[in-house]
């Protein structure tokens, strides 16, 4: 039975990457830099998005929002003037936790690729599948909240192991929180060391520069590997 299970689960993964490579050509043949932005439920994915999108200086802006149900974080976006797409895992493919290869490739006929220079797919809010599945992005942002804990690199590594950049939000409620930041950035740099980390408030804006610096250099993949 484990050995049936392994099986089924790398024909999955073998077949999700075939697409993924389809829907990565068809970003690099309009121009199209992605980034995969992933995180939990309430880590501030759709918060620290809105706090930037609108403003990136020369780079005009998609996003592709995926939820199980709903378009409450399609509908923010939105009232920035921003093109966005909606991706619901809820009935179309069966509720599923995470954005796959396909679920993307059933949405680019809808997005405006020719007037975009960069697109952020919002991932389902989880910490284990998103990061398991590629969509054809070029990079992957970690949103991680310091409302979770400082011990989540370690029960989540492949989801921190799997990111270009980390961004540790919420950093306005640590004199109110017992996280021991230097305790998370230890467990981080144990996971993947050396991965690039930005300490952000989406509330008060601290941060927020460097986070838009990195989205305007990688849109322009000075940050991402071929």
């Amino acid at each position: 039975m484990h050995r049936t299970h392994v099986r089924v689960l790398e024909d999955v993964l073998d077949a999700n990457g075939t697409i993924a490579r389809a829907n990565r050509a068809d970003f690099d043949r309009e121009g199209v830099t992605v980034v995969n932005l992933m995180g939990s439920p309430g880590a501030g994915k759709t918060t620290v998005l809105e706090q930037v999108v609108g403003s990136l200086p020369g780079v005009r802006v998609g996003v592709l929002e995926g939820d199980v149900k709903g378009s409450f974080d399609a509908d923010r976006i939105a009232a920035l003037h921003v093109p966005v797409t909606q991706i619901n895992t809820d009935p179309s493919f069966g509720g599923e936790c995470h954005l796959d290869a396909n679920m993307v490739r059933s949405a680019v006929p809808m997005l405006p690729l020719a007037e975009i220079d960069l697109l952020v797919i919002e991932n389902v809010g989880n910490l284990v599948c998103p990061a398991e599945f590629q969509v054809g992005e070029h990079a992957r942002v970690m949103v991680s909240s310091v409302t979770e804990g400082e011990d989540k690199p370690l029960k989540y590594p492949l989801m921190f192991r799997a990111c270009e950049l980390v961004l540790v939000n919420k950093i306005d409620l640590l004199p109110h929180l017992d996280f021991d930041l230097d305790k998370f950035l230890y467990h981080l740099d144990a996971v993947q060391p050396g991965v690039t980390h930005i300490e952000l408030s989406a509330k008060t804006g601290e941060g927020l520069d460097a986070w838009q610096d990195w989205l305007v250099k990688a849109a322009m993949r000075e940050r991402i590997p071929a």
